[in-house]
């Protein structure tokens, strides 16, 4: 197989796709086979650490849509994630792979503050950190939480694991003509108006000039495929 192509990534994976065939939840075989395909990676010797979304569990636009009041329902939605990041821990630490949540709001009796300092050191041992509870704050998303700390963590790259195989012009599950982007600008992503993650970790990632790499989760060891440059995907960078 080729060199690999990024040496530290962030790897952000959305909430739904823990939920594996089921309606809600967490599907722990979908867990554990995520959880296969990051060891492989570190194995390889990236240097990787992980943000994964709540929206399986409860989703914060949706919870204010329903009346609640959107800084509460962000709150939850971030609790969400503390949940998913210690179901993806255990699923990690019984295959053997060294990890270490920390969350942005502070909970010691689960997991550590987020320290950037400690979080670094933990990636050079060769630990996956996991980044839980977002920002910490409401009225932003985990996709801005994964730019945030994949520019922290001073990353190669932003993979963002999700459903689909990259990015399209159109969702490929409502629109059977939609074609994929093997390439894309960060700007093309803003004029367009793809919905590959919010307009705030876009720019974030164009100002740090960090590439975002969008492909398949579902597809085991697509991970190893995409680092090594291979399978199926579409990258974002300054220029196409």
């Amino acid at each position: 197989m080729s060199k690999l192509l990024y040496k530290k990534v962030l790897l952000k994976v959305s909430g739904e796709v823990l939920m594996g065939e089921t309606a809600f939840g967490i599907d722990m075989p979908t867990v554990e086979a995520v959880a296969d395909d990051i060891k492989q990676v570190v194995e390889a010797g990236v240097e990787l650490s992980l943000v994964i979304g709540g929206g399986n569990i409860f989703r914060g636009m949706a919870g204010a849509a329903k009346g609640m009041e959107r800084a509460s329902a962000d709150y939850m939605g971030m609790l969400a994630t503390v949940m998913n990041a210690l179901a993806m821990q255990d699923a990690l630490e019984r295959i053997g792979v060294e990890t270490r949540v920390q969350s942005a709001i502070p909970m010691p009796t689960v997991c550590e503050p987020l320290i950037r300092r400690r979080a670094q050191r933990h990636l050079e041992k060769g630990r996956v950190v996991i980044f839980a509870a977002g920002t910490g704050n409401p009225f932003f998303t985990t996709d801005s939480g994964a730019a945030l700390r994949a520019a922290e963590m001073n990353c190669d790259a932003l993979f963002k694991g999700t459903s689909v195989d990259g990015v399209y012009t159109a969702d490929p599950k409502k629109d059977k003509s939609a074609t994929r982007y093997d390439r894309l600008s960060y700007l093309d992503v803003l004029s367009k108006d793809l919905k590959v993650m919010d307009a705030s970790a876009i720019s974030l990632m164009r100002e740090n000039a960090i590439p975002i790499v969008v492909f398949s989760i579902r597809e085991r060891g697509n991970l190893l495929k995409v680092l090594h440059g291979q399978g199926t995907h579409t990258v974002i960078t300054e220029t196409p």
